[in-house]
Order: C-alpha cells, then structure tokens, then sequence
C-alpha cells in the first residue's frame, strides 16, 4: 500500500522516539531506485526519510 500527502499514519520503528504515534504524511519523496519514502508530522515535531514498511494507515471511526 503506497501513502499520499496528508494521508493519517501509524508509525512503527523501535528506534524512533514517535513508534506507535499517529501522524500526517507532509511529504513523499521518491528514492533512485522506485521506493518511496515519507516524511511524517507528529504533534511535537518530524521523522522523515520512513520506509513504506514501517507504515500503517489509521483508520476512519466515522
């Protein structure tokens, strides 16, 4: 599953300080060998260069 901009996410990596937090996607950046990697915007700052893997899509509770 690819991500867009402004899509709601999940992040899950044991090494960063926001695993387990939700986040926005601010930006998609396209690496040199096809893959995508994200930049994700929590409440109290930014991880960028997240592997689609280490991503989950929030789900809508509408």
């Amino acid at each position: 599953m690819s991500f867009e901009k402004e899509d709601e996410v999940v992040l899950h990596d044991k090494h960063s300080e926001y695993d387990g937090e939700s986040g926005t996607i601010t930006q998609v950046m396209e690496t040199m060998f096809g893959d995508a990697t994200y930049t994700v915007s929590f409440e109290d700052g930014q991880e960028t260069g997240v592997p689609e893997d280490s991503l989950e899509a929030v789900e809508d509770e509408e």
